[in-house]
């Protein structure tokens, strides 16, 4: 599905006393939230916009519609999530497994911290990738294959004697066991599948 050529006619902009850019931004944050919990494809726009307090009508003056409206929010998530990433894994202070344990300690203090209901947003709109349009599938791809390089580079420098090729391999083993783990913390209301897989995974590459 190609992005909407019958875009609604722009509204004007919220009464908030906030600029432009600000109430974008807020959108944005709040479409993150909303989605990562509640999903795209059946989420309509009104408790996203109400906890900015923008109208409806003023919507389409920040976003064309709702698909380029998520195509910001994957955007902004992915900024956040690749920032958290380097924070840990570029961390030099530290061991290269220690750095990956790190990551894996403060995305597991995420999810207990919002009582299971978010997960990543991410592997969340994998799960909903039928309804989804086409554009939202070629940028989660993007933003997957940005994830599986730091881990890619990260495995460079935790295994030295794996090759190129291998560490790239494994990377998107990672991604592949990582989602579904945090996905089942969300079913099973803990988060003992994460530290499962990365139990098992870290046994896997010391071979």
């Amino acid at each position: 599905m190609k992005i909407d050529n019958d875009i609604k006619r722009r509204g004007r902009p919220a009464k908030s006393g906030r600029d432009t850019t600000q109430t974008k931004a807020e959108l944005i944050s709040s479409g993150v939230e909303h989605f990562t919990q509640f999903g795209f494809a059946s989420s309509g726009l009104d408790q996203i916009l109400k906890k900015v307090s923008v109208p409806k009508g003023s919507f389409y003056y920040y976003f064309a519609n709702k698909e380029v409206f998520g195509l910001a929010v994957i955007s902004h998530y992915d900024g956040y999530f690749c920032r958290k990433l380097d924070s840990h894994l570029k961390n030099d202070q530290l061991m290269p497994e220690q750095r990956l344990l790190n990551f894996v300690d403060d995305a597991k203090a995420g999810i207990e911290k919002y009582n299971f209901n978010r997960g990543c947003l991410v592997g969340n709109l994998e799960q909903e990738i039928a309804v989804l349009p086409d554009s939202h599938r070629e940028k989660l791809v993007m933003v997957m294959q940005g994830w599986q390089s730091k881990i890619s580079d990260h495995l460079n420098v935790l295994c030295p004697d794996v090759t190129q090729q291998e560490c790239q391999s494994l990377a998107e083993f990672f991604w592949i066991g990582w989602e579904g783990a945090v996905s089942r913390c969300k079913l099973v209301q803990s988060t003992q599948p994460v530290d499962l897989f990365i139990n098992h995974f870290l046994k896997l590459i010391a071979r």
